[in-house]
């Protein structure tokens, strides 16, 4: 029983003090003249800082708390290194919400509007400032850049609930943001864990001899003999000095007219492979770049300018599609893609093919072919386009890891589809030797090299590119 001899409001006396304990509390403190209440929004907004300090230090990161005096950064998080703090800082507000959705929100991203204020206080920062999105109904937590925001006055933000989640996926992005974009910068090395990484590189299975002999012709004037000739030429060969190389035998080829056709003799591949002389492997990998540029004429074309290989067109105007097995399932890509206007979808704007740059290279006694995709563009699939490098630029632009990766795998199947053919039981067998291709190795890496840190930077609507226009289609 509680009692009280003074009147008002106050402690009463209460009979059920065991029936509700609560009841008690507040009829003992209660007093109708405190004005002071802690709002939902406020209790809201603790319960944000609390989670994203507790999302930081998860991460690895130091994050301080600012005082109850700020005015539109709510923590410092530090980037830490194993341990060790860097004293690199990012500034870090929090913004709040119990439940609903985002603005335009779908399964892939949603918007968020900076309010004016904020953004021209944050503007005169010296530290790098994100803004972090938390919602207490599915707790999720997504981050952004402030600097990143477009349209007018730069205050939209647009998130993507895949690259935006700040998680431990995020680390390197953020240690990004404390490089400074003048001067020479310092060195944050990767903070994620390990990846595997597929090396752009085949090992080339040579075949087991190669013919030699003399010949009394330079190269030039080899190859105008076999154009001028009526049977059908065949360039897969090599001519220095007076000596000619080949994986075929010349005396049942075309090659029979430029050759001394009684000094043909077959050696061991491995006494040119692997010559002591530094000319004479150069020249052995001017024979395997012509003997692959026979063995793919079919379907891969050759520009001597860029000196690449090219999926050829099969018609004007007509895309071409190539199906192989990744590395995990059946895959089809659009080697030969043709973009067309979207207003006037009559009109082609131009013609993109899958492409790459061979190089041979020896490595450790053994020989590889090192690929390095890109494309090729077009107007119609056949003649070549006027000015490719905007829509080369803009293209590679967009390309990631993955989509490199993939072109990689891409060419080591086609390149070894007439090995697999050849294990056909109706297969038609070749006696053409050719070059074959093994699988491109995977490496361990220690860290995780994260995409977007090697990105180009957003330009600004001043600094755009005049031939950005050209890139809405690629």
């Amino acid at each position: 029983m509680i009692q009280s001899n003074r009147a008002g409001p106050g402690p009463v006396q209460s009979g059920n003090r065991d029936k509700n304990p609560m009841g008690s509390v507040r009829i003992l403190f209660y007093d109708a003249h405190m004005a002071k209440t802690i709002t939902p929004n406020q209790l809201l907004g603790q319960i944000g800082e609390i989670a994203v300090q507790l999302r930081f230090l998860t991460m690895g990161f130091q994050f301080d708390v600012r005082s109850r005096l700020e005015s539109g950064i709510d923590g410092i998080a530090e980037v830490m290194i194993e341990g060790q703090p860097t004293a690199r800082m990012i500034a870090v507000q929090v913004k709040a919400t119990d439940a609903g959705i985002y603005a335009g929100e779908d399964a892939s991203g949603f918007t968020y509007l900076l309010r004016s204020e904020d953004l021209a206080y944050w503007r005169g920062s010296n530290l790098p400032i994100i803004i972090v999105l938390f919602r207490k109904s599915d707790e999720t937590h997504y981050w952004k850049e402030i600097s990143s925001g477009t349209g007018p006055g730069e205050r939209r933000l647009t998130f993507d609930k895949t690259l935006d989640v700040l998680d431990a996926r995020a680390v390197d992005r953020l240690a990004a943001l404390t490089i400074p974009k003048t001067g020479f910068g310092y060195y944050v090395p990767p903070l994620g864990g390990g990846e595997e990484a597929l090396v752009n590189i085949l090992p080339v299975r040579l075949p087991d001899e190669v013919f030699v002999t003399t010949t009394p012709y330079t190269a030039k004037q080899a190859t105008a003999m076999l154009l001028d000739a009526g049977a059908p030429a065949r360039f897969d060969w090599a001519i220095k000095g007076s000596s000619f190389w080949s994986f075929h035998d010349p005396r049942i080829s075309s090659c029979d007219q430029i050759v001394d056709l009684d000094q043909v003799e077959a050696i061991e591949v491995e006494h040119l492979a692997f010559h002591e002389d530094l000319d004479e492997r150069n020249n052995f990998a001017f024979l395997l770049n012509q003997a692959l540029r026979h063995q793919v004429r079919s379907d891969l074309g050759w520009d001597k300018e860029g000196r690449l290989f090219h999926f050829r067109a099969r018609a004007e105007n007509e895309s071409r599609a190539f199906h192989y097995q990744s590395a995990k399932k059946k895959a089809e890509a659009d080697v030969v893609n043709v973009v067309r206007n979207k207003t006037d979808p009559t009109r082609v704007e131009f013609v993109r093919h899958h492409a790459f740059v061979p190089r041979f290279e020896l490595l450790y006694d053994q020989w590889f072919l090192v690929i390095n995709p890109t494309y090729y563009f077009t107007t119609n699939g056949f003649i070549p386009h006027s000015y490719p490098s905007a829509l080369l630029a803009g293209k590679k632009r967009l390309d990631k890891s993955a989509s490199l990766r993939g072109q990689v795998i891409m060419w080591h199947r086609f390149l070894t589809e007439e090995e697999r053919k050849a294990d056909d039981l109706f297969a038609v067998a070749t006696a053409d030797p050719r070059l074959m291709f093994g699988e491109p190795p995977n490496v361990k890496l220690p860290k995780k090299v994260p995409e977007d840190v090697w990105g180009t930077p957003k330009k600004s609507n001043e600094d755009a590119d005049p031939n950005q226009e050209l890139l809405r289609f690629a």
